[in-house]
């Protein structure tokens, strides 16, 4: 399993969603990092930037050999603003 690390920026993310929308985000990207099950995209522009989709909400990280950099957690209208 990879290892999860979050930025500032997502932490906050993460506080401002309801708490059982939180905890089901929460175990997609833990179940993500297990096995690499997911809806994942590649993002243009930045280099090695992903998205994760999980409902409304999207994901932004990177991701190395060992770990899994969750830079955003955004509703899917504000995501790629």
């Amino acid at each position: 399993m990879k290892r999860i690390v979050f930025s500032d920026d997502a932490k906050r993310d993460i506080r401002a969603i309801p708490r059982q929308r939180a905890m089901s985000i929460l175990a997609v990207i833990h179940r993500f990092a297990e096995s690499g099950a997911g809806d994942v995209k590649t993002l243009k522009g930045n280099e090695g930037d992903k998205r994760l989709r999980v409902g409304d909400f999207r994901v932004r990280f990177t991701e190395t050999e060992e770990e899994i950099q969750i830079q955003a957690v955004k509703d899917r209208k504000d995501a790629y603003r």
